[in-house]
């Protein structure tokens, strides 16, 4: 029987065997990225205004096809678009004659946007002056994630145009619908010729903005998964209640499936909202070990709690937990969440008018030992089982968590880059967000998965997303150093 080695002794040992005995001179590449920033920022700015939002249907294939141009002008040979049964994707390759090769994750989808909410129009991409900060893009991708993408193409395009070769080879996939749970990603990924390319890599990674307010950056070593549902009450299913809107009079003798709607999410989760209570919801959710709990403990001496009060826009933490045990709660615990409600009349005044159908948009985020085909299934047998079988179930979308091991050579490599750049950092369990590593991390492919970038960005999902391009704070990134960033950290990945 082997003796398994504690992984806090093992992170300890590979940070040391993994240091580089030399650096790289990247004086060179910041002339040439500090000579390429007005084309870097304007193709940013140009492909923030063209979108492309899955759940409107709007912006395909062209935003595909516009993602095959970036990619072709800074320098890859393959790059072809991937039909599938929803959005297409993106399949592409650069070959450098390196020996090692690395993989890429892009998204070139975004999120919806209400332009009333934005200070500044969401499509524009306006450079403006935030105080405090220094000058940011205002623009929906911009930070999630059209912003530190477009930073790792500069990076790319700076070895070309400085006439360096890049010291790895890469394999790049691009999907149309990470913003709405990622249903068709199996079918890019897993075409033969696109695994077979994957399977090459040494790990698939993420250009992201991976710095907080403060500047610390975590390291993350998994994702939480995510399945989003749309749930949906009607008198013509239930049977009861009207079945088109009438007048509310007849509240008096009629049903009303809003309010079997609102009953039917009570349900869900504990009276506070703060606790799953669906059916064996945590039947196979594996608790936080001591080791998780070590970083963790370590993560709240270095990444500050106003990082955390910015990032989520709240003061204070559950059941006023302390900072140490509200993390704790953010990494290891699975969520209900009402994203959205919708029905009836919502317009100015009153209409006294008692709908025949109401809808609730959700997103429930799983953690690790839960899956996402778990999880729909728990979902719609709790409801059946407490009556409102009724309530129609539509799954839009979603994944499983990810696990990644802090001593592959993807993860030191980030830690390596953080080290020498004297840049805070803590490793982190996992991220309380989500996104579709799963492909990568799950077998047949199996391979490591995570984030980098140094650079900072905020409002992802929100109104006024922004990204920071010339910062004002010593230690926030702006645009070219996240951009130095990309090109130290492909360097250490070829080490």
């Amino acid at each position: 029987m082997k003796r398994r080695i504690p992984l806090l002794v093992m992170i300890a040992v590979a940070t040391t065997l993994r240091l580089p005995s030399a650096t790289t001179d990247l004086s060179p590449f910041k002339a040439e990225v500090t000579r390429n920033h007005d084309r870097a920022i304007a193709r940013l700015q140009e492909w923030i205004r063209r979108p492309a939002l899955a759940a409107e249907n709007r912006g395909f294939p062209e935003g595909a096809e516009h993602m095959i141009t970036l990619l072709r002008e800074v320098g890859f040979q393959h790059a072809e678009r991937i039909d599938t049964s929803g959005k297409p994707g993106v399949f592409a390759t650069l070959d450098a004659g390196a020996p090692r090769t690395v993989g890429l994750y892009f998204m070139y989808d975004v999120k919806q946007f209400d332009p009333k909410e934005w200070t500044s129009p969401p499509l524009e991409a306006r450079i403006v002056d935030r105080p405090g900060l220094g000058k940011v893009m205002i623009g929906r991708g911009a930070t999630n994630q059209k912003g530190p993408q477009s930073a790792l193409l500069a990076a790319i395009d700076a070895f070309r145009t400085s006439g360096k070769k890049l010291p790895v080879n890469l394999v790049l996939v691009a999907e149309g619908e990470e913003e709405i749970g990622s249903p068709h990603i199996a079918e890019i990924v897993r075409q033969p010729k696109v695994q077979a390319a994957l399977a090459r890599t040494t790990g698939v990674w993420m250009p992201h903005c991976t710095q907080g307010i403060d500047g610390a950056v975590s390291v993350n070593l998994g994702a939480k998964g995510v399945i989003e549902v749309e749930l949906t009450s009607n008198g013509l299913n239930w049977g009861r209640g009207p079945t088109r809107d009438t007048h509310s009079s007849f509240k008096s003798m009629v049903d009303s499936p809003v309010w079997r709607l609102v009953s039917a999410l009570g349900t869900l989760v504990t009276p506070d909202g703060n606790t799953p209570a669906i059916d064996d919801w945590f039947e196979n959710v594996r608790p936080l070990n001591a080791e998780e709990k070590a970083l963790i403990a370590a993560a709240s001496r270095k990444l500050t709690e106003r990082q955390f009060q910015v990032a989520s826009s709240a003061m204070k933490w559950i059941d006023d937990l302390p900072f140490p045990r509200a993390l704790e709660r953010y990494v290891s615990q699975p969520t209900v969440n009402i994203e959205g409600i919708y029905g009836g009349y919502t317009g100015v005044g009153g209409k006294t008018v008692l709908p025949h159908q109401a809808s609730a948009k959700l997103d429930l985020r799983l953690v690790p030992n839960q899956t996402a085909d778990e999880a729909l299934r728990k979902l719609k047998a709790h409801l059946a089982k407490r009556g409102y079988a009724d309530i129609v179930v539509n799954f839009t979308g979603g994944y499983s968590p990810t696990a990644t091991r802090p001593d592959t050579p993807l993860i030191q490599a980030q830690l390596a880059v953080l080290k020498r750049q004297g840049v805070e950092h803590a490793l982190w369990p996992r991220l309380a967000g989500s996104y579709p590593g799963y492909i990568f991390t799950d077998p047949p492919l199996s391979l490591p998965s995570g984030h980098f970038g140094l650079g900072y960005g905020g409002g992802a999902h929100a109104p006024d997303e922004f990204l920071l391009i010339e910062s004002a704070q010593p230690k926030l990134r702006g645009y070219d150093d996240l951009t130095l960033s990309f090109v130290e950290y492909l360097y250490e990945l070829a080490r």
